[in-house]
């Protein structure tokens, strides 16, 4: 068995798109998954697969949510080990002295990432940007809603990309890692 992480974009914000955790738990579990486990309220699951593809991981928990809730929800599906991997690769840990104004960004496809990186010939200063192999890291100095940054990066990227703060990524990181076949 394989422990992976599911990301669910632009669920619980405002009144659109509600998902309780419970409903998410039984719908991955109803997927045939295991020792499913949410984080917080804005759509975050760490469960087991038995030899995953996370591409089709992905399109399986999105086309469960379009046909129980009605609506659509990009979904990011990564490994425990590609996610350890996100975390140490991290080129900007020490610019990010508030996790809640530094986000990962993960994304569906390296193809993103390729599309961001464009972004990185601007000047941000005082925020940042950083590339690496599977996701994008982005400080955000006087906060995210005042980030030119995080704006840009939203209308490159679109739905191709769902963010969480340094906080959080720790938080699944350690949630991941609690399973005795983290893989």
């Amino acid at each position: 068995m394989t422990q992976c992480i599911a990301l669910l974009r632009g669920i619980n914000v405002g009144r659109a798109k509600r998902v309780t955790m419970a409903d998410l738990r039984v719908l991955i579990e109803d997927l045939g998954y295991s020792d499913v486990r949410t984080l917080l309220n804005s759509g975050n699951a760490v469960f087991q697969a038995s030899r995953p593809t996370v591409a089709k991981l992905a399109s399986a928990i999105e086309a469960a949510i379009q046909g129980k809730f009605g609506f659509p929800a990009p979904v990011v599906v990564l490994t425990a080990r590609e996610l350890n991997a996100i975390v140490a690769e991290n080129p900007l840990l020490q610019a990010a002295a508030d996790p809640s104004k530094f986000l990962v960004a993960f994304v569906t496809a390296a193809a993103t990432l390729e599309k961001v990186k464009p972004l990185l010939a601007e000047a941000w200063a005082p925020d940042a940007l950083a590339v690496g192999s599977k996701a994008a890291y982005l400080w955000c100095a006087h906060g995210i809603i005042a980030s030119k940054l995080a704006q840009a990066f939203a209308r490159v990227t679109a739905d191709a990309a769902t963010t969480r703060n340094w906080a959080t990524v720790l938080k699944l990181q350690a949630t991941a890692g609690r399973s005795r076949n983290a893989a």
